[in-house]
């Protein structure tokens, strides 16, 4: 349980190192620098170029006094509260858990952006490592974000609030990447502008990290409404651009992949019981065909039957809006007691007000 005091107003700033500094990574550093209750303690960096150079600087503001580094032991070394960790998304869960468990042991809490939103979807091996790590450290591990770890796990939960006799929950997003800036995330991990037969090279690899990404979502949600699911389908579809398109983080020519809906089933007794539905579009104006329109759609079968839906302008930044989830949860989860924290465990994240 959460102490009753937990949340009272901290002594003293949170000390935040950035893990990363991609397009998310460096939102979130402007976002530690704007906020009066954190300061800038680190920033571990993957690129050569960016080791040595001030985090501040890297994220477009002025110098932050925080050098950027790509070694391990200058993180574990920092006097820190909490570690967000934002890397590129892990094609093997597993192979980054020793990392995570050094992070965890050095006394870091741990805010992923890719992932741990529920790490008992992995097993009890990964489970344990993760919590002797947590025990060591005394610290905490949680998984936010907006795609899993909001849109297709706490929205449903939230909504099933208001039902009963819930026999299925579906949540669908759509994401348009055509004003997304990051190259890495469009071209590499999603994958357009590759040719048919270079996506389906990578698609495998692709496929168990979306797995191990989204059966967190699933899983969650099945421990929320009190069901063990059986096991897990998967399937994904990708469609073809039809003319070239130009988008924010370069080209797609014609002909290469610029679509891809992926479909997770949870199934109980064979029977689907939680299903989430991620689709992304290259440039969803020039393909409005392809398996619906931009946003978000959420559905509880139950007693009463409920339905949310909201459009690509629901959020005006959806980078910001993660980077704000996940920095909302840095004193609730540097608060709790050491271990897995998972949106189950903790009170509710609200944002503040400027007043």
């Amino acid at each position: 349980m959460i102490p009753a005091d937990a949340f009272a107003p901290h002594p003293r700033p949170y000390r935040v190192v950035q893990w990363a500094t991609g397009t998310l990574g460096r939102c979130l550093i402007r976002g530690v620098l704007d906020r009066p209750d954190m300061e800038l303690a680190g920033a571990w960096v993957h690129t050569p170029a960016k080791a040595g150079v001030d985090a501040g600087t890297l994220a477009g503001r002025a110098p932050a006094g925080v050098t950027a580094t790509r070694d391990l032991q200058d993180v574990l070394d920092l006097d820190a509260d909490c570690v967000v960790y934002a890397p590129t998304p892990a094609l093997d869960r597993y192979a980054e858990l020793d990392l995570i468990c050094a992070l965890l042991s050095s006394g870091k809490n741990l805010i992923s952006t890719n992932g741990y939103v529920y790490p008992h979807a992995h097993g009890p091996q990964f489970v344990t490592e993760l919590e002797q790590a947590c025990k060591r450290g005394g610290a905490s591990v949680h998984g936010s974000g907006v795609s899993s770890g909001f849109m297709a796990d706490v929205m449903p939960l939230v909504l099933s609030r208001l039902s009963r006799g819930i026999t299925h929950v579906y949540a669908r997003e759509c994401s348009d990447f055509a004003r997304h800036p990051s190259w890495q995330m469009v071209h590499h991990t999603v994958g357009f502008g590759k040719d048919e037969d270079a996506y389906l090279r990578a698609l495998r690899p692709n496929r168990t990290a979306m797995r191990a990404l989204f059966a967190e979502s699933l899983h969650l949600v099945a421990a929320g409404l009190g069901a063990d699911l059986d096991e897990i389908d998967m399937d994904v579809e990708h469609r073809l651009a039809r003319t070239d398109l130009a988008t924010a983080a370069g080209p797609i020519p014609r002909g290469t992949v610029a679509a891809a809906r992926w479909t997770f089933s949870g199934l109980v007794s064979g029977r689907p019981v939680i299903t989430v539905e991620i689709v992304h579009k290259a440039d969803a104006a020039a393909m409005p065909d392809e398996w619906g329109g931009p946003g978000y759609s959420l559905r509880v079968d139950g007693r009463p039957a409920l339905t949310l839906t909201a459009d690509e302008n629901w959020v005006s930044d959806p980078i910001a809006g993660a980077a704000a989830h996940v920095l909302n949860s840095v004193p609730v989860v540097c608060a709790a007691p050491p271990g897995i924290r998972t949106y189950l465990d903790l009170p509710m994240i609200c944002g503040r007000m400027r007043i």
